[in-house]
């Protein structure tokens, strides 16, 4: 099966009018997985420095209310999506690194993620440190 990649958002506790947070959803198989950096590390066997895969529940906010869906992937552009944040772990820069501003950060990842894919889709201007 094909892999689905979702873009997902939410509201940054006690900023949350000004800021978001993005992560990834990778569903394929009957499973579903999420990615993204967050401000602690090492929190779970599955995170390697920052970046963190399933520590949160995959439509589970950051604190500030609900998420919400920015966006949807299929066919190809999914599986070029899919394969490039399962090998992130490997070549995403900045897994060691984290800085509300100017980054880098959940945004810096979420930006770097659709660099790697040559994709024109534009985050919101509330995703402080996209342009890390």
């Amino acid at each position: 099966m094909e892999p689905i990649v979702q873009l997902r958002a939410a509201k940054i506790p006690f900023i949350g009018a000004i800021a978001i947070h993005y992560w990834y959803v990778i569903l394929q198989d009957n499973q579903a997985t999420r990615w993204e950096i967050w401000q602690k590390p090492h929190l779970s066997a599955h995170s390697w420095g920052h970046l963190h895969k399933n520590l949160m529940p995959v439509n589970s906010g950051v604190g500030n209310g609900a998420s919400w869906l920015e966006t949807v992937w299929t066919g190809e552009f999914a599986h070029q999506l899919a394969e490039i944040l399962e090998n992130s772990p490997e070549t995403y820069p900045h897994k060691y690194l984290y800085r509300y501003f100017p980054g880098p950060n959940s945004n810096t990842y979420a930006q770097w993620i659709l660099n790697q894919v040559k994709s024109d889709y534009r985050l919101s201007i509330k995703g402080i440190g996209k342009h890390f």
